[in-house]
């Protein structure tokens, strides 16, 4: 009696397996081999460009006919609540697989009564502005002369210059940077009607730029120079030389919302996105803080120092991303 119940019991496991199996959602799908974006996984790729990320490929791996390419036929179920490394295509678990030499029409039987998902290609572009304070300003002052003669003209220029560039060295403080970034040496002309221009005097134009990284120094820069001779400010701008983690910040937001763009132009298509094809770099700039030699001057007072206010810079950054968005017919 005991073993007659035994393979009772027996017999109605084997049932409920094989009952289980045959209600499943078996389909055959027909299609090419393809390896996944990331080396190491399998797919079959249909006319339809549907893809079918095979979850159990290293049952059929070493199979003669198993290769990239390869025209193939295999049954199995989807399984859409799969997880996986690569979240290419939909997963599927293949019961059976074989060689076909058919036309690659893609899935048949159950699978020909699903809509196949179709990809596309859409580019989006995200821009980003950041805002930091800068770490380096850049004054360009002039020593301006003129004389009768060029040596005159020189001579004067040289030893104002040789103060001035004592001066702002002083005032500057050790790290920063003192050169001459232009020198000019020119006629002036006095034009007559119906004669020849004659020569009149000469003027001389000596340019030092001052890079410092100690911004509260600026104003006492400036009030230096003009203490020893220069007579004008030709630019000052502030900048960021350390600008990297600005950088990265400004293209990590830039990313983020081109990213977020593909998910709702997907969703408003009725879409996902299933992959992202190109990241590429627009742009990711600094742009530096400017004031022209109207807005700076030299300060009358010498018992204040020239109030200077840097201000912040603007990186900005644009990325565009290429991604593929699967929508329904």
């Amino acid at each position: 009696m005991k073993k007659q119940l035994l393979i009772f019991t027996t017999l109605l496991v084997l049932l409920a397996g094989f009952g289980a199996r045959a209600f499943a959602a078996e389909i055959t799908v027909r299609g090419r081999l393809a390896r996944t974006v990331e080396a190491g996984g399998w797919l079959i790729q249909t006319s339809e460009q549907k893809k079918y990320l095979i979850l159990n490929f290293q049952r059929f791996q070493n199979e003669k006919w198993f290769a990239e390419g390869a025209q193939v036929e295999a049954v199995g179920d989807e399984r859409p609540g799969t997880i996986t490394i690569y979240q290419e295509g939909i997963p599927f678990e293949v019961r059976s697989m074989r060689p076909f030499a058919g036309d690659g029409s893609g899935a048949s039987g159950t699978a020909a009564q699903i809509t196949s998902p179709l990809p596309t290609r859409v580019l989006v572009t995200g821009d980003s502005l950041v805002r930091a304070q800068p770490d380096t300003a850049i004054v360009v002052l002039s020593v301006f002369t003129q004389a009768k003669t060029a040596v005159e003209a020189q001579q004067q220029n040289a030893t104002l210059t040789d103060a001035v560039l004592r001066a702002v060295k002083a005032a500057a403080g050790t790290g920063a940077e003192v050169k001459t970034s232009g020198y000019s040496l020119q006629p002036q002309r006095l034009y007559k009607e119906n004669q020849p221009p004659t020569i009149t005097g000469y003027e001389a134009r000596n340019m030092i730029t001052v890079t410092m990284s100690d911004l509260t120094r600026v104003g006492a820069v400036i009030d230096a120079g003009g203490a020893a001779g220069a007579n004008n400010v030709e630019s000052l701008s502030f900048t960021l030389r350390q600008d990297r983690a600005a950088r990265n910040q400004a293209l990590t937001e830039a990313t983020r919302e081109a990213l977020n763009k593909a998910q709702t132009i997907a969703q408003a298509v009725g879409g996902r996105v299933t992959r992202i094809l190109e990241v590429q770099e627009a742009s990711a700039t600094v742009r530096p803080i400017y004031q022209s030699e109207r807005s700076v001057g030299f300060n009358a007072d010498a018992r204040t120092q020239t109030p200077i206010e840097p201000g912040t810079l603007d990186i900005n950054a644009q990325v565009q991303v290429i991604v593929e968005v699967e929508t329904l017919k």
